[in-house]
């Protein structure tokens, strides 16, 4: 992602206040920037590395909503406020399903919390604010040009997912801001689409109507206080009409098990997954943690019957501390 000082949209690119029905800078001023620094030995430090910057959103006086892989395995958070003001922070919690992170400021950030809405009361085609940190020059005009399922190389996957276009290059753990002044999403990834035979660029964000549930189990005890999804440490993309091992994470089920980056998917418990999504559903439906998962994989012209124990991920995980 862009560096919050090296960049800023052209004005024509910016949401203007008589265009909207709300505050426009008190909501922009409740997105926030969030710097963590993680351990060298972290599980996800040689993936999303040591040191992370993004964006978070005040939901709460005491509250910040961000991606959680910004603030994954944290030893340090530190956040900055539009108004100058620096505080530490504390990694509460992060859900792997939804990809949500929440963070504790440790100090009094004098700004006012967005009010959240629902995802639900946003239409395709509708104008929407995408928000970084930074106020007016980091915010941009967008358009919801899609609302559909979701899924991630690393065992994700939404039903549904908001996507917005033209992209905010300062992605991660933006506000979608809708025509109603409330926050809608939360910013998770930079995507390419093709359309009329050529290429979109916009931004995939998680809809904030998947945290309510969650919420106060993950202020309890951080993390939501459903069962954990299998995991197999696969990471998988499309290839064509072939679901390819892409990478795999140390130590992890996959890897233990003999699988190989390039190996191609071919069956999970005997089913033939149709897509990426389906395969991390499939995979998910073999049982609780620790249930056997049973895979047909075909490594060059050999066919492969791999079965392994899946884990849960957070036991890979440092958990959070501050120094």
């Amino acid at each position: 992602m862009a560096e919050q000082k090296d960049w800023e949209f052209p004005v024509e690119m910016r949401p203007r206040p008589e265009d909207w029905r709300f505050d426009l800078d008190a909501a922009l001023d409740a997105v926030v920037l969030l710097r963590a620094e993680i351990p060298e030995d972290a599980f996800t430090a040689p993936l999303l590395g040591t040191e992370r910057a993004g964006n978070g959103v005040v939901i709460r006086d005491d509250l910040i909503l961000t991606i959680g892989y910004l603030i994954t395995e944290a030893s340090t958070v530190w956040i900055t406020t539009n108004k100058g003001t620096v505080a530490a922070g504390f990694p509460v919690a992060y859900d792997q399903a939804t990809g949500f992170g929440l963070v504790q400021p440790l100090g009094k950030l004098g700004v006012k919390p967005v009010e959240r809405g629902t995802a639900a009361s946003c239409r395709v085609g509708e104008n929407v604010v995408v928000a970084g940190y930074g106020g007016r020059v980091h915010a941009l005009k967008a358009t919801v040009f899609a609302k559909r399922e979701f899924a991630g190389y690393w065992e994700y996957v939404l039903d549904e997912a908001l996507f917005t276009a033209p992209a905010h290059p300062q992605w991660g753990g933006s506000a979608l801001i809708g025509s109603d002044g409330k926050l809608l999403a939360i910013g998770s990834l930079l995507v390419q689409e093709k359309v009329d035979g050529g290429n979109l660029q916009g931004n995939m964000l998680v809809p904030i109507d998947l945290l309510a549930p969650i919420l106060e189990d993950m202020l309890k005890i951080g993390r939501a206080a459903r069962p954990p999804h299998p995991w197999l440490g696969m990471y998988a993309t499309e290839a064509g009409a072939h679901l390819a091992v892409a990478a795999l994470a140390p130590g992890a089920p996959a890897e233990r098990a003999g699988i190989k980056v390039g190996d191609i998917v071919l069956e999970v418990a005997g089913e033939k997954p149709s897509s990426l999504a389906d395969l991390w559903r499939k995979i998910r439906r073999t049982g609780p943690v620790g249930a056997n998962v049973r895979l047909k994989m075909l490594r060059k012209s050999s066919l492969r019957e791999i079965a392994m124990q899946s884990a849960d991920r957070s036991d890979f995980l440092k958990k959070p501390h501050l120094h």
